[in-house]
């Protein structure tokens, strides 16, 4: 009968809150206990862990950037540099080279270590131009967003794209050029240093001065070692080799070139 019930005749008794929170903290901290040591011998080997620390420097990376630029370019042109640093680790280990992984510098770059030297000036151009290659390839999509979009975000880094990398293939020590050239002949990059010097005076700039100093160093290095006989086993490289490497670098530079042509935008990046 409806009129005989009474809903506030049965009140099931409420527990207190801090038992409520007791019988949750219970089994997460059992589950916690359990996994312990698991859960140590994973943070210990964070550290260890190479993409934690190319992620780490790719952070600071785009947050210096992103005091010159909006944090959307920032975080798209660290992007381009990590595809371009790629390129060069993929084709070090099929070289069978061991090297580290990208580490990035805010304002200069990003650069990948080797840890043992190429077996010859073959191996080490294909090394350097692998980086150009496939941070071209990479470049498509930011200029099929912009194709797609209409969105000048993405011309803008397809631009920047196309510069760095044909930055990057100018024929001087330590950039990738001058590690590309150096299988044509040892002289192209010495003549790439001194061009350089003069690019350098017309337009100074602190990155330039450092390609100046460390170039110039392996530059010197090189030149003071021509004539012994493992520098000349170095620089003997097949012509096949040689042909095909300046077939490569000379198509780059025509794709590079053309591409920043295609992409230029006129105004300032800061206001993308």
């Amino acid at each position: 009968d409806e009129r005989d019930y009474d809903p506030h005749a049965y009140r099931p008794e409420q527990k207190p809150w801090w038992k409520r929170w007791f019988g949750w903290l219970v089994p997460i901290g059992i589950i916690l206990f359990s996994w312990g040591a698991k859960l140590k011998g994973l943070l210990l080997l964070l550290p260890k862990l190479k993409f934690v620390t190319t992620g780490l420097s790719m952070f600071v990376s785009i947050g210096a950037y992103t005091l010159l630029w909006t944090w959307k370019f920032a975080l798209g042109f660290v992007l381009l540099l990590f595809v371009h640093e790629m390129g060069h680790v993929l084709q070090l280990r099929r070289e069978g080279i061991k090297a580290s992984a990208p580490m990035f510098i805010p304002f200069m770059g990003a650069f990948v270590g080797m840890k043992e030297l190429p077996k010859d000036a073959g191996a080490e151009a294909r090394v350097g131009l692998a980086g150009p290659v496939l941070g071209t390839l990479g470049i498509l999509v930011p200029l099929g967003l912009y194709f797609a979009t209409g969105n000048d975000l993405f011309r803008a880094l397809a631009f920047m794209g196309f510069f760095l990398n044909l930055i990057n293939l100018l024929p001087v020590l330590p950039l990738d050029g001058g590690r590309a050239l150096q299988a044509l002949s040892p002289w192209v990059t010495f003549a790439g240093f001194l061009g350089f010097v003069v690019l350098a005076y017309l337009f100074p700039h602190p990155i330039m001065l450092l390609v100046l100093l460390f170039g110039g160093l392996e530059t010197w290095r090189r030149f003071r070692s021509r004539n012994s006989e493992e520098t000349q086993r170095f620089n003997s490289v097949p012509l096949r080799t040689r042909m095909l490497v300046a077939a490569t670098y000379l198509a780059l530079v025509i794709v590079l070139a053309a591409g920043m042509d295609l992409s230029f935008v006129p105004r300032p990046l800061g206001g993308v």
